[in-house]
């Protein structure tokens, strides 16, 4: 017999029961989709987060000051002034594992123009702070180290801001006031979008470092030449931990710490933590993808279910076949056939409502999800294995049945 033959009866045989045929199969559709939608989302979230690490810059790590104490209670991280310009300098030549150390200040400012006003994020850089962030220009220049050392009124719009206070108009060479302090706009900075937490990467304004301790933020800085923070670029993304622990010993040195005494600054690995969370994205996505998994195989169990109650039913028929010649192999074919077309026809099923539930997630529900072929293709062949293998235990016990029994069951 042609498996063509065998497909053709056994496609034949579920015809002639269809609503028990698809409810058999609600089990591996059930299963099928909600893989295909886990991994669907889990995928988007670990995309997002990849993303997140790019618009933060690879491999940076940031320094913050230590936190000050008043009346036994401590302010925080960055309350007390203990990095300054010679520290980021010392990063910088004598840490090995780092490309650039961009020290910079940062606040508040109302900015005004004559179309509209806006409060932003205002942050005195220098001309390091555009590498260690990867930070592109759109348009006009950059700050540079004339710009600092001649404390220079100009400024730089983030795509955000540069919309806020000047429309449609082109801000390049505008003056805008900054506080009321009138500085020239000569550049626009690339757009790098949102952050998970929904913060906005471009309502940013920078301005020289010199320019926001002398004339924005207050000479008290200026006169103690402190930074609000330290940002590095590390040379290679898979040794920053390295790096990390370059910069400490390097800030422990120039800062005279004893050993045994607490560091009086504090170090973020940004993309680190974000890299932990893609970890823990990626476990609770495999987590969920297992659960979901279950549903295969109760799917599978109730395929074997419903074939030996379709055997026992169809006893005076494998009977009668076996009676004019067929061979166990060819009933055992099948009876496997009909499992496996069951499977497949719920995976093929599973995967349409899997592909339709992770567009609803996206577009109703707002989340990111990422479709690709590898996990329905992976969900359908464990579907297709499903059926095969619970779909092998009727079909011994189909191809074990004599032409005797078809007399008995009658």
């Amino acid at each position: 017999m042609r498996p063509s033959d065998i497909l053709g009866t056994a496609t034949r045989a579920l015809r002639g029961n269809r609503l028990r045929s698809a409810l058999t199969t609600l089990g591996i559709i059930i299963g099928v989709a909600s893989v295909v939608v886990m991994v669907a989302i889990g995928a988007g979230t670990q995309a997002a987060i990849k993303e997140e690490i790019e618009k933060l810059g690879a491999s940076v790590v940031m320094v913050i000051p230590g936190s000050a104490n008043a009346a036994g209670a401590r302010l925080g991280a960055g309350t007390r002034p203990t990095l300054s310009d010679d520290d980021a300098a010392v990063i910088n030549d004598d840490a090995a594992g780092v490309v650039a150390a961009a020290p910079s200040v940062a606040g508040v400012a109302h900015l005004a123009t004559a179309i509209d006003n806006w409060s932003s994020g205002v942050h005195g850089v220098t001309e390091a702070y555009f590498t260690a962030r990867d930070w592109d220009l759109a348009a006009g220049r950059q700050i540079d180290e004339q710009d600092v050392e001649s404390a220079a009124k100009v400024v730089m719009l983030g795509a955000t801001t540069a919309e806020k206070v000047f429309g449609e108009a082109d801000p390049i060479g505008q003056t805008i006031r900054v506080n009321h302090l009138p500085m020239e706009v000569i550049g626009l900075l690339a757009r790098k979008g949102q952050t998970m937490d929904g913060s906005d990467l471009d309502d940013v304004a920078l301005i020289p470092l010199s320019t926001a301790r002398d004339q924005l933020f207050g000479r008290s800085m200026a006169k103690t030449r402190s930074v609000s923070m330290i940002t590095v670029k590390a040379m290679d993304e898979q040794r920053i931990e390295e790096t990390v622990e370059e910069i400490r010993d390097v800030l422990r040195f120039q800062h005279r710490l004893a050993p045994g005494q607490p560091d009086d600054f504090r170090i973020n690995n940004v993309a680190e933590s974000a890299r932990v969370q893609e970890e823990s994205s990626a476990a609770l996505t495999r987590l969920l993808a297992a659960i979901a998994s279950v549903s295969l195989l109760v799917g599978g169990i109730g395929i074997m279910n419903i074939m030996l109650v379709s055997v026992t039913e169809r006893t005076r028929e494998i009977g009668i076949r076996m009676a004019v010649g067929a061979k166990p192999a060819i009933v055992m074919a099948q009876f496997l056939a009909e499992a496996t077309i069951l499977s497949v026809a719920g995976g093929v099923a599973g995967a349409a409502i899997g592909f339709g539930g992770a567009v609803f997630a996206e577009q109703q529900l707002g989340m990111r999800v990422e479709l690709s072929a590898a996990p329905v293709l992976l969900a359908f062949f464990f579907s297709a294995l499903v059926g095969l293998v619970f779909g092998l235990y009727p079909a011994v016990r189909a191809s074990q049945k004599s032409p005797l029994e078809a007399l008995r069951y009658e």
